[in-house]
């Protein structure tokens, strides 16, 4: 049976869209099932980091499945405005999430991708938004992210044209951290969501909360509250054990790394 899985694997949550035969097209309570993982993700303790991936080898996701959405919203039976699920979720996950993209990765699946905080694609990614196409427009969060994350003119490239773009496209455009061979995708992402794990739990957490409310701020606002925010790292129960490991030349243990961080930082609502 297709859907959304969550495995558990020594501090890593892999998230997989698991609908290989329709390359990964979400139906309307898949991107249930996704918010629900993504919600599992913040409260289990024992998830550093997510990792988000399709299943099989030909795509990432390819978006909604349009044979169920679109006469959804025709009919009013679906109010996109309300449409929070997948889309905005893990963008209030105070955990890392990495995007490990695996093919096509098109549409509402771009969407998501754009949502995540790094991104390893394989050699055989392919990235578009074909919504201006087909009449609609990417209304799952790209306009608002995609000028933001990348410079304006190839943003409105994608969303103009339609036309998909490579891998080696999408890295040098700034869409994606690297590429990979396909083959070794997987352990790519799995070795950088270890290396994720090695950090401060806390500080992840921080970093990722104050860039997100920071970035929305005037400047002198911003540096302003990047102050608290450095407080509320130095005062933590990490910052000590840092320093002290740095000062005794030996690894750092964590406390964040052994207790529950469901919360997210002070100030900020959870998704």
């Amino acid at each position: 049976m297709s859907g959304i899985i969550l495995e558990r694997s020594d501090g890593v949550g892999v998230i997989t869209i698991d609908r290989p035969e329709k390359l990964n097209a979400l139906t309307l309570s898949m991107y249930d099932e996704l918010s629900d993982a993504f919600d599992e993700v913040r409260d289990d303790p024992a998830i550093g980091v997510a990792i988000l991936t399709g299943a099989g080898d030909r795509a990432f996701c390819v978006g909604a499945d349009l044979k169920e959405s679109i006469p959804a919203l025709a009919e009013k039976r679906f109010d996109i405005s309300e449409w929070d699920g997948a889309h905005q979720k893990h963008s209030r996950l105070f955990k890392p999430v990495i995007a490990a993209v695996n093919g096509l990765c098109l549409g509402g699946g771009f969407e998501i991708m754009l949502s995540t905080d790094l991104r390893i694609a394989a050699d055989t990614a392919r990235f578009g938004l074909p919504e201006a196409g087909v009449g609609v427009v990417p209304a799952g969060g790209t306009l608002a992210r995609l000028t933001r994350q990348i410079p304006y003119p190839w943003a409105m490239e994608l969303l103009l044209t339609g036309q998909p773009v490579d891998a080696v496209t999408a890295e040098r455009r700034g869409l994606v951290n690297r590429v990979v061979p396909a083959g070794d995708l997987l352990d790519e992402t799995f070795a950088l969501a270890h290396r994720l794990l090695e950090c401060s739990g806390t500080s992840l957490s921080v970093i990722k909360s104050a860039t997100a409310q920071l970035s929305e701020m005037p400047l002198n606002a911003a540096f302003h509250a990047e102050a608290l925010y450095g407080q509320q790292a130095f005062a933590s129960p990490d910052a000590k054990e840092g320093l002290a490991a740095f000062s005794e030349g030996r690894t750092p243990r964590f406390p964040s790394r052994t207790e529950a961080t469901k919360q997210p930082p002070e100030g900020h609502e959870r998704g």
